[in-house]
């Protein structure tokens, strides 16, 4: 996932580079038009771009918004996460080796680093990771005017539908979320089934996850949780669910000592709205199922909570999932299906709201790294004198402009 998809994102750019490139011809000044008079939309590259990247998928949120900067003729700095050095030393030496520093630089270090680096005065900046750190980097770019683009992630719900193949949504949705663990920025964090559905929804799961991970944590297939911190964080969750009476789903024996910090599933069921786990993005070895009455509740819920940065849904029912399209807002949609819109190299990838601003990958990602200018191009002849529009004006201007105001 995080290697293909940045070379992905790459290879789109470069085929398609050539023709987001063209200049956009669009309509010229009324009359000055009928002399040969055209304007066009031109893209002009922005300069220096900053890209800060984060540690679950260290490659891909580098290198796949790079895709777009490149294309869009910019030179760029990068800042793997100091979570990943051993990824971070390796791009810096492989970028080193090919470009020239004033091309492509990366740059590497602790938080004190990260910080210097996002203060510089770049002509835009990218981040992808977490709330807080990205409200303080979108406090350093304010200080230089720099624009943002920000991918921050969030609780991204599943809405299973009423007429949904809870099968195939479970399978879905487990395969989905045994990607790296969880850790992934649009990970399914809080499933709303039916309620009739919960049981089989829950069944169906448990099938598929012990299909895919037997005997974990000595499976090599689950992965780790990434620090110990991040495991301490999941676990005080479920430690506090589980003392408010929650029903928790285990998929499969705990390591006693975790000392591979790799986890099973673990399946809250409907845990307060004020719990730590309700209330914050998951990003790790949980999942919330929620059983629902009414698709309208699900629909508040999702709207009084901050925008997500995915959005799925499954079900056979077009009304229904034309109406959870419609009064729901969210950086990206996937129906009956979950994580694959990010493939998609020729859609642009973004957030919305709370989960970020801003977008790369495809042509708007092209246009997010351009300045766009306005060319006009003079035609062979200039009306403005036969139709009195220049000083010593007359009656006849005036007529003109009155016309004009008429039509308007």
């Amino acid at each position: 996932m995080d290697i293909q998809a940045a070379v992905a994102a790459l290879k789109h750019a470069e085929s398609n580079v050539a023709g987001w490139m063209r200049p956009d011809r669009r309509p010229s000044v009324p009359l000055f038009n009928l002399f040969g008079a055209r304007a066009e939309l031109q893209y002009q590259p922005k300069g220096v771009v900053g890209i800060v990247g984060t540690w679950n998928a260290p490659l891909f949120t580098v290198l796949a918004p790079l895709a777009s900067v490149f294309a869009a003729g910019n030179r760029a700095m990068l800042k793997p996460s100091d979570q990943s050095p051993n990824m971070a030393q390796w791009l810096q030496a492989a970028v080193a080796r090919s470009f020239e520093p004033l091309e492509l630089s990366v740059v590497v270090g602790d938080v004190s680093v990260a910080q210097a680096f996002s203060r510089l005065p770049f002509d835009h900046l990218v981040f992808t990771g977490g709330h807080a750190v990205g409200r303080a980097i979108m406090h350093s770019a304010a200080e230089n005017l720099t624009p943002l683009t920000l991918e921050l992630g969030g609780k991204c719900p599943v809405i299973i539908g009423r007429d949904a193949d809870l099968k195939h949504a479970a399978e879905r949705i487990a395969v989905g979320r045994s990607q790296n663990g969880g850790q992934i920025c649009v990970t399914p964090d809080t499933v709303y089934v039916p309620g009739a559905g919960l049981e089989p929804f829950l069944a169906a799961f448990r099938e598929c996850w012990a299909g895919m991970f037997p005997a974990p944590p000595q499976n090599l297939d689950v992965t780790s949780i990434a620090s110990p911190r991040q495991l301490a964080r999941i676990d005080e969750w479920l430690a506090e669910a589980r003392t408010a009476g929650t029903r928790i789903e285990t998929l499969g024996p705990v390591d006693a000592n975790g000392a591979s910090r790799r986890r099973p599933l673990h399946l809250v069921i409907a845990p307060p709205v004020d719990s730590g786990i309700a209330r914050h993005e998951i990003f790790g070895h949980a999942m919330i199922v929620a059983p629902y009455d009414h698709l309208d509740q699900v629909i508040a819920a999702i709207q009084n909570g901050s925008t997500p940065l995915a959005l799925y849904y499954f079900g056979r029912d077009r009304a229904e999932c034309t109406r959870v399209l419609e009064h729901t807002r969210s950086g990206g949609v996937a129906i009956n299906d979950v994580l694959m819109h990010v493939a998609l190299t020729a859609v642009p990838f973004g957030g919305a709201g709370g989960s970020g601003m801003g977008v790369y990958q495809g042509r708007e990602g092209f246009q997010q790294y351009s300045d766009l200018r306005g060319v006009y191009r003079a035609g062979w002849w200039d009306p403005r004198r036969a139709l009195g529009m220049l000083p010593p004006y007359s009656a006849k201007f005036a007529q003109l402009l009155e016309r004009a105001i008429r039509r308007a």
